[in-house]
């Protein structure tokens, strides 16, 4: 340990108790039942997070840390919103765009991280990992096109490695999303907007023996502002059966989606500024894609006189085709740089835990114990096309992927104002890579085992204090571990990346209550990682790079003026830097540095609701050496309707009310355009915001 952080965070990784000490079983009922989520704010949500519940679906403990909490539903859903993966935005400091086509999966940034589609972030959907491992596109690759908003009951969020339930892809945080088992009302909602924008979506539940059934549909369509359209069509279904409660009960869920679209994906400035093409236009009219999920999952719970006992399980049907070119003709001056990437895997896994309540000469004490489990079985592949059209393979891969964790985490409350938090997490994988280069093929094992430590003081005057410290990690593609050659050009080697990549991360935090209200929290971290996965322009994939080091600041705020009107205001300040020395700088290329948010949201019950919302995705170097840069983002939303007696409400959203013209987007990379000398030009690389576009909603409960 070094400087004063460090040393402070030996003592860490605890669990606030700012959301009480003694979170009731009340709240977490409420995450789990009720659907007046749309379009209207549900009246009896707090002004901040839903405090007290960790693990949604499980036991009831203190938040851990300053920068963990769980939103309720109601308060995703109040928020105007362009994409269904946007409603992750109401998590302090992410941010969430779109470089490609609406059934791609969106990008993420967070913490000084550029994500890409979900390397650093673990996302969950009803205790599902959405995040893909050797994925075809892109290491961690989590596609949240198939979450429906109106049936989100909760979202728990923890930032940083500091948390034994979260593994691969969680340096950066994590995000559990779980869905409602029952409504209150049947709910049925049609939406028509800009650009070709349709959806209709019909949430329903009743009775079933001693349980409940409930069933979802949606339908979903979209052009865009594209010279091409996307022509997304997009159809999705739930199906879920459950009894009991989130604390003693089961439930069993199906869930169906498929999406097919075409894409605009990030263009060259060059070619908007010399004419070639408009700011909405693209250069390769073919690039697109198709995807589908199939899940069937299951959860059980149940509490005893020794504590709670946890357990699921899951089997996911995963296919995905995806057409890019990101260089155009730099590869290939005939036919083009178009390829093709395919993903057709199943997974499967599961977890299990207790949760042994008890006390230490005298002191309330708890013990929880975990074992996950997860098997990805996948044919995954990159091939030469020409407007979609099949011309060479350049590698077609079989491969098995299995992992195992076992966590520990012992939870002790020594005072009234004193709990400590200690805990383990070890993982090991195996994986057997059966490459069409047989040089390529090959087994690989490893494994790693992380601390988890943490300290809360307080509360003093409303106010508490946070010292965390944990180890994490990332994995890499497996195909990179075993492989000794270049698939394109079988003549040259290449050098084998590590299996898993450590990080490790500390924070001490403040969150205070004094006013009534208002939820304020300020946050200081800081995350090692011993290689940065960096996006290359010429795959659009991510690789492995240099270590790096981020500290930085995060102050979050929750103000409930009245029972019908609620404010609130983010900011994240990041340093992002390579950790080692080398000429080509220290930057690292897509890292934010500040990303902002402010909001107000109005509306209690029948009559008028609405929101606004601001959005500031601050510039980020896009080299090293810092002399290339992007510009900042800065989007308005907003919201106003109005909710009848008869159940029926009328809403309005209007996105980019300004009509900005900023970029979703920035990279900077070498491609070439026809007529250009053969080595290309590095250009910045853009996807530009959507303009202004309304959508109307009408939605009725029955």
């Amino acid at each position: 340990m070094r400087p004063l952080l460090s040393t402070l965070a030996i003592l860490l990784a605890a669990g606030p108790a700012l959301a009480r000490a003694e979170a009731d079983e009340a709240t977490l009922a409420e995450l789990s039942v009720s659907a007046e989520r749309v379009p209207g704010p549900d009246p009896a949500a707090s002004a901040g997070f839903v405090g007290g519940v960790s693990g949604i679906g499980g036991a009831l403990r203190p938040v851990e840390a300053a920068s963990a909490g769980v939103i309720s539903g109601a308060q995703l859903n109040s928020r105007p919103i362009t994409r269904p993966g946007e409603v992750l935005e109401a998590v302090p400091g992410l941010i969430v765009t779109q470089h490609s086509g609406e059934g791609k999966a969106n990008q993420f940034f967070l913490r000084g991280f550029n994500l890409d589609h979900g390397t650093d972030i673990a996302l969950f959907v009803d205790g599902m990992p959405v995040n893909m491992r050797s994925h075809a596109h892109g290491q961690g690759y989590a596609d949240l096109n198939f979450l429906i908003p109106e049936l989100v009951g909760g979202v728990e969020f923890h930032k940083g490695p500091y948390f034994v339930r979260d593994g691969d892809f969680a340096s950066a945080g994590s995000v559990r999303i779980d869905y409602l088992d029952t409504v209150a009302q049947n709910l049925a909602l049609t939406t028509i907007g800009s650009f070709g924008y349709r959806r209709a979506l019909t949430i329903a539940s009743a009775p079933l023996g001693a349980g409940n059934l409930l069933v979802a549909g949606e339908a979903q369509t979209y052009d865009g502002p594209w010279d091409v359209p996307d022509r997304l069509r997009k159809f999705n279904g739930v199906l879920r059966y459950s009894q009991g409660t989130a604390l003693d009960g089961f439930a069993v869920t199906g869930m169906a989606y498929w999406a097919k679209w075409n894409a605009t994906n990030q263009i060259p400035e060059r070619a908007v500024a010399e004419g070639i093409i408009g700011r909405y236009g693209t250069l390769n009219p073919t690039d697109g894609g198709d995807t589908g999920r199939f899940s069937l999952s299951g959860r059980w719970s149940r509490t005893d006189e020794t504590g709670v006992t946890r357990a699921s399980a899951y089997v996911n049907r995963y296919r995905m085709n995806l057409f890019n070119d990101f260089t155009y003709v730099l590869t290939d001056p005939v036919n083009g740089d178009q390829f093709r990437q395919r993903d057709d895997r199943v997974l499967g896994g599961g977890e299990i835990s207790h949760v042994f309540q008890g006390d230490l000469t005298g002191l309330p004490m708890e013990n929880e114990i975990g074992v996950q489990t997860r098997t990805d079985s996948m044919r995954v592949g990159l091939f030469n096309t020409a407007n979609r059209l099949y011309r060479a393979t350049v590698l077609d891969d079989r491969v098995l992927e299995a992992s195992a964790a076992f966590y520990y985490e012992n939870r002790l409350r020594w005072t009234d104002w004193l709990r400590t938090s200690v805990g383990f997490r070890a993982d090991g994988y195996y994986a057997d890579v059966r490459s069409d280069t047989p040089a390529n093929s090959g087994k690989a094992r490893d494994g790693i085992v992380n601390p988890k430590l943490g300290l809360v003081l307080g509360p003093w005057s409303e106010t508490e204090l946070y010292l965390n410290y944990g180890g994490g990690f990332h994995s890499n593609d497996v195909r990179g571990v075993t492989a000794t050659v270049d698939p394109a050009s079988p003549l040259f080697t290449v050098a084998r990346a590590p299996f898993l990549v450590p990080s490790t991360g500390y924070e001490i935090g403040i969150r205070n209550r004094s006013i009534a209200g208002l939820e304020t929290a300020v946050a200081l971290f800081r995350l090692d990682f011993a290689s940065e996965n960096l996006f290359q322009g010429d795959t659009g994939t991510t690789e492995p790079s240099r270590p790096t080091r981020r500290y930085g600041i995060e102050w979050t705020n929750r103000y409930a003026v009245t029972p019908w009107l609620r404010l609130e205001g983010d900011l994240t300040v990041t340093n992002a830097r390579f950790a080692d020395r080398d000429p080509a700088g220290r930057r690292v290329p897509d890292a934010p540095t500040t990303i902002a948010s402010a909001g107000v949201t109005f509306g209690e019950g029948l009559g008028w609701f609405g929101a606004l919302r601001v959005r500031y995705f601050g510039p980020r170097p896009l080299i090293e050496d810092n002399s290339v840069r992007s510009r900042p983002t800065a989007l308005l939303n907003g919201r106003v309707g109005y909710t009848f007696e008869s159940g029926v409400s009328l809403s309005l959203d209007i996105l980019n009310l300004t009509n900005a013209k900023a970029d979703q987007i920035a990279y900077f990379y070498t491609s070439r355009l026809p007529g250009e000398a053969a080595d290309g030009v590095a250009d910045r690389h853009t996807h530009p915001v959507e303009p202004t576009a309304v959508r109307l909603t009408l939605a009725g409960r029955f």
